[in-house]
């Protein structure tokens, strides 16, 4: 039997430069199952994707860090990319959300270069996650384990290394998303 999540509001933080597939791929996983999927960003206009590093699309956003409230959402989903990442990991605000979500025990999914957003709130100590391999050593310097899994659960915490690991991960999220 197919899962629904008809009801569940989940909320994508991304800057300019996120990678495309990471934010497009679980975005229509989950609206297939009925869930409602914002964008959120640091700019109230448009964002734009990356196919690794070549500009792509362009995408609206639905509300920016400062109005958006994490108690409107289910889940939180941060796509990498690197230029995205390093951008949105100094972003107050972006930090905020992450670490509101995290105190409420929220899901968190994450991709790739995203888990710096995560570094950069603190909230991988004790935490057993992966991501593209280059940041292993921020992972492991900020106090996590880092494994070289194509998908790894620990809590609420899901997390995958690249976009050819979003099949696993989209699968992961849905069935934590639907229990």
């Amino acid at each position: 039997m197919t899962p629904s999540l008809k009801g569940k509001h989940i909320a994508l933080l991304v800057t300019d430069g996120f990678e495309q597939v990471e934010l497009t791929g679980p975005k229509e996983a989950l609206e297939k199952l009925g869930a409602t999927v914002d964008i959120l960003s640091d700019t109230i206009d448009t964002v734009r994707g990356w196919h690794h590093d070549k500009p792509a699309d362009a995408f609206k956003v639905s509300k920016t860090f400062e109005v958006a409230r994490i108690n409107d959402y289910d889940a939180v989903i941060l796509p990498g990319g690197v230029m995205n990442a390093d951008q949105i990991r100094s972003i107050p605000r972006a930090q905020e959300l992450v670490k509101q979500a995290a105190a409420q025990e929220k899901p968190i999914a994450v991709i790739c270069h995203g888990a710096w957003l995560l570094v950069s709130a603190g909230l991988v100590k004790g935490r057993t996650l992966t991501s593209w391999n280059s940041l292993k050593d921020d992972i492991s310097n900020a106090g996590g384990h880092w494994i070289d899994k194509a998908v790894v659960k620990d809590g609420n915490l899901i997390s995958s290394r690249k976009p050819d690991d979003l099949p696993a991960f989209n699968r992961q999220l849905i069935e934590l998303l639907a229990a």
